[in-house]
């Protein structure tokens, strides 16, 4: 594998871990800012609403430009960011450091996916995506728990300030490994074309899809940690070891996920939104019980990031003359469900809903995922048939 791709794997790390880390120092910096712990989770509400929406206008300003150069230009706008983060010195301008970070997320994503399919022959994509996607899976692993660890120690600005460094590292990193032109790049289509891909029924349902799966993973994800204290009664030094567990099961996640997509991209999907409502019923049953808890948030984590490299495959093999505006929308699916998935829990909460409810969203979106991706399953045969 080029070490490109774990260049940007690496930077894929920072930002994975600067998008789940809010959920972990959720309660110091409630405490710390003077604000409700809803309210801060509206933190990750607003970075994704950047993303979605910043991302496909920056994916058009930017499709122009060679790969190399953007992708700089994104991880350093990133790490700026980051850095804001550290020194806010009030909840408003947190949420608008957020915002910075956010507007190289989505672009960055996008244009990396490309760039790392391009890096690697036809029959290696699924395995070169999963190990870029695998960025995200590490950050799972390592990043939100020790994020968390280093906030708890040394206060939330700590956990920014190292993410930071991480990106400046990665940025360097991607400057002396990637290659200085586009490796097998296609002439850009024309942009009424790209528009017309993503009209691709295979396309917009699978951005649907995300966007369901990621509001039932993030209503429980954003809050979990306040689960884990108030119902499931952990003490609070033992929180990063049960964000580990979750961590640790989407390592097997991703490696399923990346050899799910080699095989077959629409049947391995539904098989996966299945496993991810079981999943879901397993949290729900076993909120109270730290043990049950814990395998459930393992299961949980590897049925959710072994979704991840099918449906950017899905979307990729229909919306061939669009990858970059693509690729980004996939991005802008995942925050539209990560901001409504914090924005419904925290409006549940704040209606009364106990915290040992929220597993019930996963199990309400992830039945629907499930009925939207054999719906367009069955089109697409039907349209192969016809063929």
């Amino acid at each position: 594998m080029p070490i490109a791709v774990y260049a940007l794997a690496l930077m894929a790390f920072s930002i994975g871990t600067t998008e789940l880390i809010v959920s972990g120092i959720l309660p110091t910096i409630s405490t710390d800012l003077a604000v409700s712990i809803p309210t801060a989770g509206l933190l990750v509400t607003g970075y994704a609403a950047g993303v979605a929406i910043g991302g496909p206008l920056l994916a058009l300003l930017t499709a122009r430009f060679p790969a190399k150069p953007t992708i700089l230009v994104l991880s350093l706008i990133f790490a700026a960011g980051q850095l804001l983060c550290a020194i806010a010195p009030n909840y408003t301008l947190l949420m608008a450091a957020r915002l910075v970070s956010a507007c190289g997320h989505g672009v960055f994503f996008g244009v990396a996916a490309v760039t790392v399919s391009r890096l690697v022959p036809q029959d290696r994509r699924g395995a070169a995506l999963s190990l870029f996607v695998g960025g995200i899976t590490i950050a799972n692993i390592l990043g939100l728990p020790a994020g968390t660890a280093i906030g708890n120690a040394f206060g939330w600005r700590a956990s920014f300030l190292c993410i930071a460094i991480m990106a400046l590292l990665a940025t360097l990193a991607i400057a002396s490994t990637l290659p200085g032109t586009d490796t097998n790049a296609e002439p850009e289509a024309p942009l009424k074309l790209q528009a017309k891909q993503l009209g691709h029924q295979q396309v917009w349902s699978t951005y649907l899809v995300i966007i369901l799966v990621m509001i039932g993973a993030i209503s429980f994800g954003t809050f979990q940690v306040p689960l884990l204290l108030e119902i499931t009664k952990v003490q609070p030094t033992y929180i990063p070891m049960f964000l580990l567990l979750g961590g640790a099961g989407s390592i097997i996640g991703i490696f399923l996920g990346g050899k799910l997509a080699d095989w077959r991209v629409s049947e391995a999907l539904i098989g996966v939104l299945i496993t991810q409502v079981a999943c879901s019923v397993c949290l729900l049953v076993s909120v109270h019980n730290a043990t049950a808890l814990g395998i459930g948030l393992f299961l949980s984590s590897a049925a959710t990031l072994a979704f991840s490299t099918p449906v950017q495959m899905r979307v990729l093999n229909a919306a061939k003359a669009a990858p970059n505006l693509a690729s980004t929308m996939i991005a802008s699916a995942y925050n539209v469900g990560i901001a409504g998935g914090a924005l419904l829990g925290a409006v549940l909460l704040q209606a009364g809903m106990n915290y040992a409810m929220m597993p019930v969203i996963g199990i309400i979106t992830g039945i629907a995922a499930t009925l939207v991706t054999a719906a367009s399953w069955m089109a697409s045969r039907r349209v192969a048939v016809a063929s």
